[in-house]
């Protein structure tokens, strides 16, 4: 054993003593740090009910009532449909979670955590949409030794994650999910355009675009721009009607198809992966990244935003957030910049950078170019 292997053994003895804890909150320089760690370890027992309060606020519309008027407990029991003690039980937790604030006059108003949520239809429809997270993670442990015969709840959400062909799942089954990645992608589509504008670009591939939303923007934004969307045949449809009723239907295409079967539309000299690649597993990214290659021309660009695993600052949304989602999911995981580097490299991009966005806790950018 190594000399730091066996001072990380010791360590790791010493934090598990309770004597040594009970002399870390009594000894005055070590006491700030012991506390801030219990309380850290408290917040991970209890996090599910800090989750839980969150999702109650959102499903009884608390913020879009508090952002009229702050108001009593009183009147917010009738609008909530709720007992008085329970609104103000409510209310208190969602004060100590900043949701929510004390008013003067008996008054509460919305907090500096609840007011932005309001800003963010996208966060909104996730935070709604997470019951069915929730119902798949009641037992942890069974669902890390496998799904159910039947699948997770998340799985049957996301039809197309754990399809034997996903080009056939039909229209009412895609219905749902194409919602709320739209609803959560309009918030970074202008993040990542920011970061990466495209005026010298001529046309647009967005690889499993959903309803259009990235596409919309990025041609609004670049009127020299024409793009096509390619994405499962029951989501291009519904995209073909954002499109149009956006009035950019002489400017896009799009195509169904599914990528496994369904040589991606050449032409583009510029591809965008919009949070697609954390969506599946190894064979099947690398598959995909293979085939953005064959559509691209030698001088052509590839955009990968999605989230990543390791951001400063925002580990446990790789780790933990989207470890578990995804697997819950039926497919994909969370890859570092280093790991989805590699991805890339190994399909033939042998130049990739990263770039900055303004919210890298939603989606970070690599640019990937064949030159």
């Amino acid at each position: 054993m190594s000399l730091y292997a066996r001072y990380k053994l010791w360590r790791d003895r010493l934090f598990a003593s309770p004597r040594f804890q009970r002399a870390a909150v009594w000894f005055p320089p070590t006491r700030p740090i012991a506390r801030k760690r219990a309380g850290a370890l408290f917040d991970l027992s209890a996090g599910f009910v800090y989750s839980q309060v969150l999702h109650a606020c959102v499903r009884l519309n608390l913020f879009g009532i508090l952002m009229a008027a702050p108001r009593r407990p009183e009147d917010l029991a009738a609008r909530l449909d709720l007992p008085v003690d329970a609104t103000l039980r409510l209310l208190e937790a969602a004060v100590s979670l900043r949701l929510v604030e004390r008013r003067r006059g008996g008054l509460y108003g919305l907090g500096v955590l609840g007011a932005p949520i309001l800003g963010n239809p996208g966060a909104i429809a996730m935070i709604a949409h997470h019951h069915l997270l929730y119902d798949d993670l009641s037992d942890p442990v069974a669902l890390l030794r496998g799904p159910p015969p039947d699948g997770t709840r998340l799985s049957r959400f996301w039809a197309y994650a754990r399809a034997a062909a996903p080009a056939a799942v039909e229209s009412g089954r895609v219905a749902g999910y194409s919602a709320l990645m739209a609803a959560s992608q309009t918030l970074i589509a202008d993040d990542i355009l920011d970061a990466y504008p495209m005026r010298r670009h001529r046309r647009l591939l967005d690889v499993g675009g959903g309803e259009g939303v990235f596409l919309t923007r990025a041609l609004q934004r670049n009127p020299g721009l024409t793009g096509v969307l390619f994405d499962l045949p029951a989501v291009a449809a519904r995209a073909r009607e954002r499109l149009e009723a956006a009035g950019l239907g002489d400017r896009a295409t799009t195509e169904g198809g599914d990528f496994d079967v369904t040589p991606l539309p050449e032409g583009a000299d510029i591809v965008a992966l919009v949070r697609v690649v954390h969506d599946h597993d190894e064979p099947a990214a690398t598959r995909l990244l293979a085939a953005v290659r064959r559509a691209l021309p030698d001088d052509g660009t590839l955009l990968l935003a999605e989230p990543m695993a390791d951001t400063p600052g925002a580990e446990p949304m790789g780790g933990a957030y989207f470890g578990f989602y995804l697997m819950a999911m039926g497919s994909g995981r969370p890859r570092s910049k280093e790991e989805l580097t590699a991805l890339l490299r190994a399909a033939g991009f042998p130049r990739v950078r990263r770039l900055r966005t303004r919210r890298p806790l939603l989606t970070q950018l690599l640019v990937a170019t064949l030159r």
